[in-house]
């Protein structure tokens, strides 16, 4: 497998921009979700100048190459070729070539096969450099008013009613957001499972068509959204579901003595209440004194 020579540059507005050469890596370089403009600098020089550009959908990533004036040949890399078209790759990269992979939308390796490719580079010895740029997940996390200190991106659920409820039961006590991605077909189900799996009180939100013109970002319990969508025509378009973590439950005082002093049995009243602190949310000193008070009862 090998690149093109000759003029490499890409064009923002009417200037054409020419491209400095890439030293030999892999580049993941994320893509628009939606909004071409939202393709950053670095990512169109990485594009332009790369002697292999490697796509999920050659048609697909067309588009966005032609806008920007880059004419550079691409290659494809998918789930169903990746067995063939990833030795080559990695065999250009070892011949000291440069390759950037992208996928159709967003961060290469975000529900794609790209994460085999940067396994085998990696392997080989060879040096990989993100590009980073747009996001699905973190557009919808960052619109969706759920806290963003702790989330888990879990990808798509699986399409079978049974697997998909198992997987629900498994991620019901991540404390941390919750994202999706889900097809539009298939979401008024999915979030009939998060209701009888999570609990319809959650809070969530849809994020649809993110950075397009027909953008909407629906937000409430679980329960709302899931009668919304049941309701609704099948929703058009791409969809990111965010799903706020399980209400903490509060111990009871009972409770919380009888751990404080389990703890004190096998360790200092101090390392005993910072454990405490640690199991129950409660705050080192608070429980540090009631340790004490318990300690010093008949």
């Amino acid at each position: 497998m090998t690149g093109e020579t000759g003029k490499r540059s890409y064009v923002v507005g009417q200037t054409e921009i020419a491209a400095r050469p890439l030293d030999p890596a892999l580049y993941l370089v994320a893509t628009p979700i939606g909004n071409l403009a939202d393709i950053t600098l670095r990512a169109l020089e990485t594009l332009a100048a790369a002697d292999i550009v490697a796509c999920e959908d050659t048609r697909v990533s067309r588009v966005l190459l032609d806008r920007y004036g880059i004419r550079r040949r691409t290659t494809a890399y998918h789930e169903h070729n990746a067995g063939e078209a990833g030795p080559k790759l990695i065999a250009a990269l070892e011949a000291g070539q440069s390759v950037a992979l992208i996928s159709d939308a967003g961060t290469p390796l975000v529900s794609d096969p790209g994460y085999r490719l940067v396994g085998e580079a990696l392997d080989h010895g060879l040096r990989v450099v993100p590009i980073p740029g747009p996001s699905a997940p973190l557009a919808a996390l960052t619109a969706s008013g759920l806290p963003s200190d702790a989330f888990l991106f879990a990808g798509f659920l699986p399409v079978k009613s049974g697997q998909r409820l198992a997987r629900l039961e498994a991620l019901k006590a991540v404390p941390a957001t919750l994202i999706f991605f889900e097809s539009p077909r298939r979401l008024a189900e999915s979030l009939g499972a998060m209701v009888e799996a999570l609990g319809g009180e959650r809070k969530a939100a849809i994020g649809r068509e993110l950075t397009k013109t027909f953008e909407e970002m629906r937000t409430g319990t679980l329960r709302a959204l899931a009668d919304h969508y049941a309701a609704a025509d099948t929703p058009k378009g791409e969809i990111v579901v965010c799903v706020g973590a399980a209400e903490a439950k509060t111990d009871e005082p009972e409770d919380i003595d009888r751990l404080l002093l389990s703890l004190a049995a096998e360790m200092p009243a101090s390392k005993a209440a910072a454990e405490a602190a640690k199991m129950t949310g409660g705050q080192k000193q608070t429980l540090y004194r009631r340790l004490l008070e318990l300690k010093d009862r008949p």
